[in-house]
């Protein structure tokens, strides 16, 4: 087996875990500032949408980008115009309309996010072969769990003490030493033949792809819209649902939901060590089981705002089955991008890794939308909304065992290092 820390592989996990972190404290402090200064969750899903529908609109453009031009240079592109973004928006957001500013940033930088992330992702596959390939994605689900555990707390701290203004310039400054250290990777690069024109030459390219997806792999495509589904549900009761209920529900201070998300980091790194250890354990036949979890820990969270509890004894179990639940999240996102990645020839895997984020986002702003709109209408009965959710990803989780069973068969595995 090849050694998996190479150096390239190094500077690109160092580097992201600069940048993931910035990127944390960040959201951390946007987040807080517009709860502070709204008190609305549906202002909140909406600065959520703002910051979601660039990447869902243009990442079929950063995958074909990705796979054409080399992709060290991509990414230290994207972090150096990332870091000059958020530092002049430090420097101006004291002089201008703050909610403005924000929802400028937050457009811009997903708009770069758009290009970045299918990138990332297809130098996985790119610098690892074989089983290194989930212990790689493990590795980097790794690093974005440390960059949450540690990122709101830290950014907790900043913001509470310091204010808005000073996380924005930590945060640049993370993006500008990801760009500096991502100059040093070195990956092969063999540009393909353009087929005429720039806008040809990235309709094949889509088409291409398209085709790959549809009709030579149609079970990319439908594990991509079991994702969404199952998106849609998770991210509207934890993106938007989880701080809506530790700040306005229960009426904890942003420290109380520091510390909770820094826990929910532990919990990732935790998902992320097992996702490792299973790697020669674990059969996609059973990929079913942690979107079961999801559903079977959002239960006890509905029923603790049914009866009446104590707001700590609340506090507590909630960030302890949120936490499993982000373990279940976890694996479940390791070993399906896995998949979806030794299932992919190397010259597509940014486009497909592009379309993997398009997809799945999709139901994404529409989800925090929605569920926005029902915390805030049920914030008296959150129950209300969460039950529901919670046996809706049950039933899913029990309904989709046969689509794995077959997607086993289908790639002639059982245990997912054996995938090529």
């Amino acid at each position: 087996m090849k050694n998996l820390f190479s150096k390239n592989f190094t500077l690109l996990i160092i580097g992201q875990a600069a940048s993931l972190f910035g990127n944390c404290i960040l959201d951390f402090a946007l987040s807080m500032y517009v709860l502070d200064l709204t008190g609305s969750a549906a202002a909140f899903a909406g600065f959520l949408m703002i910051a979601m529908i660039p990447t869902i609109i243009l990442s079929p453009l950063g995958g074909v980008l990705a796979d054409r031009v080399n992709r060290r240079n991509i990414m230290v592109f994207l972090d150096l115009s990332s870091g000059i973004v958020v530092l002049s928006a430090a420097f101006t957001i004291a002089r201008g309309d703050q909610l403005v500013i924000i929802g400028t940033v937050l457009f811009i930088l997903s708009v770069l996010g758009a290009f970045e992330s299918p990138t990332v992702q297809a130098c996985v596959p790119q610098m690892q072969s074989g089983s290194n390939i989930i212990r790689g994605n493990a590795v980097v689900s790794q690093i974005n769990a440390v960059s949450t555990l540690i990122g709101p707390f830290v950014g907790s701290i900043l913001y509470t003490v310091f204010g808005l203004e000073l996380v924005m310039y930590v945060g640049g400054i993370c993006f500008m030493a990801t760009a500096a250290l991502e100059y040093f990777i070195r990956l092969e690069h063999h540009p393909a033949q353009r087929s005429g024109t720039v806008l040809k030459t990235v309709m094949d390219d889509l088409a291409g792809s398209t085709h790959f997806i549809c009709r030579k792999k149609p079970s990319i495509l439908k594990l991509l819209f079991l994702v969404t589904l199952i998106s849609f549900f998770i991210q509207g009761a934890a993106t938007v649902g989880f701080p809506f209920l530790v700040r306005n529900v229960l009426g904890l201070n942003a420290n109380f939901y520091g510390a909770a998300e820094s826990i929910l980091g532990f919990a990732s790194i935790a998902g992320g060590i097992l996702a490792g250890l299973m790697v020669t354990k674990f059969s996609i036949r059973k990929l079913n089981l942690p979107i079961f979890g999801l559903g079977l820990f959002l239960l006890p969270i509905g029923l603790l705002f049914l009866f009446s509890i104590h707001t700590y004894a609340r506090y507590i179990a909630l960030v302890v089955f949120f936490s499993f639940i982000q373990i279940s999240a976890c694996i479940f996102s390791i070993f399906g991008l896995s998949i979806i990645q030794q299932m992919t020839p190397e010259h597509m895997i940014g486009k497909v890794m592009a379309y993997t984020a398009t997809i799945t986002l999709c139901a994404q702003p529409l989800s925090q939308v929605i569920y926005g709109i029902l915390f805030d209408h049920f914030s008296a009965a959150v129950y209300i909304v969460v039950l529901p959710t919670g046996f809706i990803l049950c039933v899913i989780g029990l309904a989709v065992k046969g689509f794995f069973l077959r997607l086993a068969e289908e790639t002639s595995i059982d245990r997912t290092p054996d995938i090529s």
